[in-house]
């Protein structure tokens, strides 16, 4: 199995999932992975999809590029990613933020991930409200804490960078969901 990265954006209107994932069926491929959202009415969608070995790339691209002219998609990206290597992180804990909106809320907090080697598994920003008629900034952030981290140590250091921008943050374990 081949297997590729699959991105899409574009004014939302019903229909986009199912001519997208019609020219998939088409080319006899399978979504594994997707997250799609609609951000500000622009609808995004990022997928892993799995295609025999015999696809035909140059084809499935002429045909998912002809179906985002139909369809009206600003942009369509299509690429061969390599085979997985390794484990995929597992979320282990949740990250909230909330603020009066202002540039550097994500650098901040993704640095300081980083800098601790934490991985973000996933991530979320809305403008959620207004306050004292300033935008309120939510994030949400699903990070995978290794058994190199302390919890503790980390929320003192999310505790300094949220002094710093003026957010309140908040640092919780999840709850392993046992299949």
């Amino acid at each position: 199995m081949r297997r590729f990265g699959l991105s899409a954006l574009g004014r939302d209107r019903p229909g986009i999932v199912a001519a997208v994932s019609g020219v998939l069926l088409d080319h006899h491929t399978n979504i594994e992975d997707s997250q799609m959202a609609i951000l500000r009415g622009r609808f995004s969608m990022m997928l892993i999809v799995a295609a025999p070995d015999e696809t035909d790339e140059a084809s499935l691209q002429s045909d998912l590029q002809a179906m985002a002219t139909k369809e009206g998609l600003d942009a369509l990206w299509l690429e061969e990613v390599p085979p997985e290597s390794g484990e995929e992180p597992t979320a282990t804990h949740l990250l909230s933020v909330y603020g009066v909106d202002h540039p550097g809320i994500v650098h901040a907090v993704s640095a300081t991930l980083a800098e601790a080697g934490v991985t973000i598994t996933d991530l979320t920003t809305k403008l959620v409200a207004e306050y004292r008629s300033q935008p309120l900034y939510a994030m949400a952030l699903e990070i995978a804490l290794g058994p190199e981290h302390d919890a503790g140590e980390l929320q003192a250091q999310l505790s300094d960078i949220a002094a710093a921008e003026h957010v309140d943050l908040t640092l919780r374990a999840l709850e392993q969901d046992t299949l």
